[in-house]
């Protein structure tokens, strides 16, 4: 049986609430020494592995399993399948009427209001 590769997920580590989220994920992670890695999107070297600009990757959240990328609240139920604490949340967001309203939620809502955010931070960066 061959070794599949690690599951990675890409995240914005300079949001506070992006970073305190995965921050969490990855506590959980390593506690169980779980094979995700968890990569900053801020790190050029990172993202240029993961075929994304910086605009696109800022955007939502990305994950890699198998080779196949995840982004918005589909790499969240993979991440969270993998995390046996977080199991119990992937079935729920699952399910056909909750992960409809998640993904309009995270799509139209959170997703534009953190990358905003971002956004801001950016431009204050480069004010000083």
């Amino acid at each position: 049986m061959g070794m599949t590769e690690k599951t990675k997920v890409l995240y914005n580590a300079s949001c506070a609430l992006c970073s305190r989220e995965i921050d969490h994920y990855e506590r959980l992670s390593q506690a169980q020494a779980l094979a995700i890695q968890y990569d900053d999107l801020n790190d050029g070297t990172r993202l240029a592995e993961w075929g994304l600009t910086p605009d696109q990757a800022a955007r939502r959240l990305h994950l890699r399993k198998d080779g196949q990328v995840y982004a918005g609240i589909p790499a969240f139920i993979v991440l969270w399948q993998e995390i046996p604490q977080m199991k119990w949340l992937a079935r729920i967001v699952s399910l056909p009427g909750v992960h409809g309203l998640a993904c309009l939620t995270y799509d139209h809502l959170l997703a534009p209001v953190l990358y905003r955010w971002h956004l801001r931070r950016q431009r204050r960066r480069r004010r000083t």
